[in-house]
């Protein structure tokens, strides 16, 4: 019993340190994802070592300890998307009668092989988003969702067999939109302006980098680069600003975390849950892969995971109000030099900068 409760807690106090390194290896960082299923194996197993293990030895009071560090660690990383932690934006007050100050957005990696259209559009049709975005969709899926555009008749489009298409349809105008390859040339990314019905002009960024992954990319350099110029790119804005799309990071990655801290944008979900999107089959797998980050001229109405439509992914629906008359700031993470070159040190491994990245609001007269 002491031999086995040893291994075991050898092994999860492995999987727990190996994350702290900051290379870039899949396998290495694919332990990032992970973080609530390790704090629920390593909780069930501090629990069986404390009912089971001979407590009168050193070594048991030693595993144990081991053990309780390893779970307050995982947990560090969590509880900030949990109801156990202060909210990062605000509630949204009051309402928006006219629906002229909000927007409403869903997010949703569709699966390209997936050929359930049909549920996709029932949620549009139930839900109605001003804005849906739409990604690994191909020529069959932009034929499925054209049927939108009665509703939705500003889009941009990016049809591609190689489960990096993208699409965006929009009630609301859009103005100098731009397909751009950031980092891979075969990985698109959008850009735009969107014109609310108030007539504020919100820029709005589009991403779906390629995943660290042994089928992907050894290394997580790609898409961790991407992440960092768009975050610099928007953190030299003042207008109101919104990043959405499957990030294939999970929300409390030390990547996703450094996003946070150069953009300078928000996250709804803190304080409110986790909304894991990915993976919609395994109940037991399950983290959250698909993101909408804003920035602090926007609280939040409402924000919910949807049903499931055969995808992989759980689509996300999000709704945010611009909100002037707010006495309450918001702020979330901020950056101190070590993140500052660290992110630097992202951007010249790809040999990219924030210059590469759209501004869309500053083409507008």
């Amino acid at each position: 019993m002491q031999l086995a409760f040893q291994i075991i807690t050898v092994g999860l106090a492995f999987l727990t340190i190996l994350p702290m390194s900051r290379h870039e290896a899949w396998w290495i960082r694919g332990l990032d994802f992970p973080r609530l299923q390790l704090f629920l194996l390593i909780l069930t197993t501090l629990s069986l070592g404390l009912l089971l293990l001979d407590l009168s030895l050193l070594l048991s009071w030693g595993l144990i300890s081991v053990l309780f560090s390893c779970l307050a660690y995982q947990a560090w990383w969590i509880v900030p998307y949990s109801f156990l932690f202060p909210v990062e934006v605000k509630t949204a007050q009051a309402p928006d009668s006219g629906h002229n100050n909000s927007i409403k957005i869903i997010t949703s990696n569709v699966l390209m092989p997936n050929r359930n259209a049909v549920g996709l559009i029932n949620l549009v049709r139930e839900y109605e988003p001003d804005i849906l975005v739409t990604l690994e969709t191909d020529d069959w899926w932009q034929a499925q969702l054209d049927s939108l555009e009665t509703d939705y008749p500003h889009t941009i489009k990016c049809p591609l067999d190689n489960l990096y298409g993208m699409h965006v349809y929009s009630r609301f105008p859009m103005a100098n939109c731009q397909i751009e390859y950031l980092v891979e040339t075969d990985v698109p990314s959008m850009h735009a302006l969107i014109m609310l019905p108030s007539g504020h002009k919100v820029r709005i960024h589009f991403l779906h980098p390629a995943p660290p992954s042994p089928t992907e990319n050894g290394e997580s350099s790609e898409r961790d680069a991407e992440l960092i110029i768009v975050a610099r790119s928007v953190a030299d804005s003042d207008v109101p600003i919104i990043v959405t799309g499957d990030l294939n990071d999970v929300a409390w990655s030390e990547t996703t975390r450094l996003f946070r801290k150069i953009s300078k944008l928000l996250d709804p979900r803190v304080g409110r849950g986790m909304f894991n999107t990915f993976h919609a089959g395994y109940w037991f797998m399950r983290w959250p892969l698909d993101h909408l980050f804003h920035s602090h001229h926007f609280t939040l109405k409402r924000i919910a995971r949807l049903r499931s439509f055969g995808s992989d992914h759980f689509a996300l629906f999000t709704e945010l109000v611009i909100e002037h008359d707010r006495n309450d700031k918001q702020s979330g993470l901020n950056a101190d030099k070590d993140d500052k070159a660290w992110a630097r040190e992202k951007t010249k491994s790809e040999n990219v900068s924030k210059r590469d990245v759209p501004q869309p609001e500053r083409n507008m007269v």
